[in-house]
């Protein structure tokens, strides 16, 4: 018999979670500590692995022109399909009106949260970092990918001087990606806490409340991927059998955790199995972090509007495209601030006059809109990895070999 893949134990453990947590909610009330140990770590994974797959790969190419021009081709893409999810939020909330005729008492006006108002010097500056050392301490993505970008850069210059760093930075990516995988084992545990918890604290009934807004966004996220990165991957000729092989993975990790991050690993790992050579993976992907995150940028258009229309409050286009413009700025570079969707969009709310008592219903139904969201910006950073190969001239039909030989 044939041993169940790490993909069943997930669907398992999903499964488990919810039946704890509406079965048993006091015992699902304390699994917190096994889902917190989980993230954490996934989190101690993060940064020695993105440190060293991207200082390997990068020196490996020799070329700091190419690198550069991987990363404009990347820029480019990320800006195109952001702006899209965009305009198909904006679309889809304008069509059907979820918040049109829904009322709201006063007292459920969404919790404070800070404002954040970001601009372009901000997001730059907080791009380079200060220290490496306190980058990975606080998992600032960005940061270590824009230490590791110039690390290997200098590496690829020096040439045979650096030729140790390098081949240390190669073990390391290779012992990394084995603890990964030794990681993973306790996945599905990890999952099943994570989806016990909030079910056992806000029963199955939080699945249904607001039904139509989470409907509308379910949808919207729904066209997004079978319409837009479905034509992506017809246009850019992506094995599509294999690229979903590759993704499912992660893609359930970050669904069923709502954690972009506990996927990344696993996300490097199976881009690289399916042909995305380890220097395209090691920076498109954690890059897309900070600047691909479809599916929080069409959710942040679709609830901005939202908001207004529970307000009672009818925002001309013009107006519309503003707000639209004001997120694509600030949704950048804030995905590992703590619920960034709901941040920037209660900034975004508070610079246009808008009032925030939309924000205290979406926070009721947030649970499983934010896993819907994580998994599609799991599912589009993975996209763009195998879209920038192809722009390469890199060949993806045929599977490669197994390039570190770690089984999961």
């Amino acid at each position: 018999m044939k041993k169940p893949s790490l993909t069943t134990w997930i669907f398992l453990g999903m499964a488990a979670g919810v039946l704890i947590g509406a079965l048993w909610p006091d015992f699902g009330k304390q699994l917190q500590p096994a889902s917190n140990m989980f993230l954490r770590l996934i989190k101690s994974i993060i940064a020695p692995l993105l440190f060293a797959t991207l200082v390997y790969g990068i020196a490996g190419t020799g070329s700091v022109k190419t690198m550069g021009r991987i990363g404009l081709k990347a820029i480019i893409y990320f800006e195109i399909v952001t702006t899209i999810a965009l305009f198909l939020g904006l679309g889809m909330v304008n069509w059907l009106k979820p918040g049109v005729g829904v009322h709201v008492a006063g007292d459920a006006a969404a919790p404070p949260l800070p404002a954040a108002k970001q601009s372009l010097s901000d997001i730059l500056e907080h791009t380079v970092p200060a220290s490496i050392i306190d980058a990975m301490a606080k998992g600032e993505v960005l940061q270590i990918v824009v230490f590791a970008f110039l690390f290997g850069s200098a590496c690829a210059v020096i040439g045979a001087k650096a030729r140790p760093i390098v081949e240390f930075t190669h073990s390391l990516s290779e012992v990394m990606f084995k603890y990964t995988s030794f990681v993973m084992y306790f996945a599905p545990i990890g999952v099943a806490a994570a989806i016990a918890v909030p079910v056992a604290t806000k029963g199955l009934g939080v699945l249904m409340v607001l039904g139509k807004v989470v409907a509308v966004a379910l949808a919207a996220q729904f066209v997004f991927v079978v319409f837009v990165l479905g034509a992506v991957v017809l246009l850019a000729r992506i094995p599509l059998r294999r690229f979903i092989a590759a993704v499912r993975e992660p893609f359930l990790i970050a669904f069923s955790t709502a954690s972009s991050e506990a996927a990344l690993p696993k996300a490097l790992l199976n881009m690289e199995r399916f042909g995305v050579p380890n220097h395209i993976v090691a920076f498109v992907l954690p890059t897309g972090y900070s600047f691909n995150l479809d599916g929080s940028t069409l959710h942040l258009a679709l609830s901005s509007v939202f908001c207004a229309q529970v307000a009672g409050i009818d925002l001309t286009l013009g107006q519309q495209l503003i707000m639209m413009l004001t997120l694509m700025l600030t949704s950048k570079g804030v995905a590992g601030v703590p619920r960034a969707s709901f941040v920037i969009l209660s900034g975004t709310l508070a610079t246009f006059n808008i009032p925030m008592e939309g924000i205290g219903l979406l926070l009721g139904v947030d649970v499983i809109l934010d896993m819907v969201r994580t998994s599609v910006n799991v599912l589009g950073n993975c996209l763009a990895t195998a879209v920038v190969a192809r722009w390469e001239g890199v060949k993806l039909e045929v599977a490669p070999p197994e390039p570190l030989a770690v089984e999961s």
